[in-house]
C-alpha cells in the first residue's frame, strides 16, 4: 500500500455485503493525492457502494478504508471530503445563492466562498433562481457547488456529468484539474467511456472487482485496444472468457441511462 502521506485514500480488504449479496469482495486499492481518478464500469458494478464506504456512510463487512490519512466517516474529515451524490442535495425552496450561503455557514468557510463556487460552476445566470425551477443539469451544478466550498482536500463525485451538456462537461473537467493542480484529489466515478481519457488514472470495475487500475495510456498499452471502451471488454473477455457480451454489462455510452449502482 502506498504511504497515507501520499495517498487520498487507502482501502484494504474491503467486503459489503446485502442481505444475502455480496457487493464489493475483498477489494484492495489506492488513490494518489492531487490527481483526477476515473471510477468507470457498467451500471450496477459498485461504483456508488465504492464510494459511500469512503465517505464513510456505507455499512461494511470487513476490511479497511483511509481517508487523508484517518478513518473513513471521521469527525475530522467533515470539513476536508466534499461528496456530490447522483440525486441532486439542496433544497428545493431556497435559491442558488441561498442554498450556497446556507452551507457556507455551516462549514464555517469565507464569506466570498460562496462567489467562488457560483463562478466555478458557471451559475451566474441562475444564481437567483430558486433550485425548484431549474433543470436537472443544472441541478447537479448546484450540488457539485455546494460541494466545493470550504476548499476540500478530496472531492468524491458520483456521476457529476450526467446530464450536462457537452460544452458544459468539458468546462468541468478542465475545472476538476485545475482543481487537481491546486492540492486537491478527485475520484470521480461514470459510466460513460469517453471521459476516461480526461483521467489521470482510471479504476475499471465489473460485479464488484477492479479489473484495471492504470493509467489511461497504461491501460491502452496493457490491452492493445484503441480505447477504453475496447480495453474495458477486452478486460472483461480475460477474467470471464466463457461470459457473453451481450448481457447488458457493457459500459454505456453518453446516451445510455443513468447509472443504477448497488447501493
Amino acid at each position: 500500500m502506498m504511504n497515507s502521506e501520499r495517498a487520498a485514500v487507502e482501502i484494504d480488504d474491503l467486503r459489503v455485503r446485502r442481505g444475502r449479496t455480496t457487493v464489493l469482495d475483498g477489494l484492495t486499492l489506492t488513490i494518489p493525492r492531487g490527481q483526477v481518478v476515473g471510477l468507470l464500469g457498467p451500471s450496477g458494478c459498485g461504483k456508488t457502494t465504492l464510494m459511500r464506504a469512503i465517505v464513510g456512510v456505507q455499512k461494511v463487512a470487513g476490511g479497511t478504508v483511509e481517508v487523508l490519512g484517518e478513518p473513513a466517516g471521521s469527525a475530522s474529515l467533515r470539513h476536508r471530503v466534499g461528496y456530490v451524490t447522483q440525486a441532486a442535495s439542496v433544497y428545493d425552496d431556497l435559491t442558488v445563492r441561498q442554498n450556497l450561503s446556507y452551507f457556507r455557514r455551516v462549514l464555517g468557510s469565507g464569506a466570498d466562498d460562496v462567489e467562488r463556487a457560483i463562478v466555478a460552476t458557471d451559475l451566474q445566470d441562475n444564481a437567483s433562481q430558486l433550485v425548484s425551477t431549474l433543470s436537472g443539469g443544472q441541478r447537479s451544478r448546484v450540488s457539485l457547488a455546494a460541494a466545493l466550498l470550504g476548499s476540500p482536500d478530496l472531492l468524491v463525485l458520483d456521476e457529476p456529468t450526467v446530464g450536462l451538456d457537452p460544452l458544459l462537461r468539458v468546462e468541468l473537467w478542465s475545472l476538476f484539474h485545475r482543481l487537481a493542480e491546486g492540492g486537491t484529489s478527485l475520484l470521480i466515478s461514470s459510466h460513460v467511456m469517453d471521459e476516461a481519457a480526461r483521467c489521470d488514472r482510471l479504476l475499471l470495475m465489473r460485479d464488484g472487482a477492479m479489473l484495471a487500475d492504470e493509467t489511461p495510456e497504461g491501460l491502452l498499452a496493457q490491452t492493445g485496444e484503441a480505447d477504453a471502451e475496447g480495453a474495458f471488454l477486452a478486460l472483461i473477455r480475460r477474467h470471464h472468457p466463457r461470459h457473453a457480451l451481450d448481457t447488458g454489462d457493457e459500459p454505456r455510452d453518453e446516451s445510455g441511462a443513468t447509472d443504477g449502482d448497488a447501493r
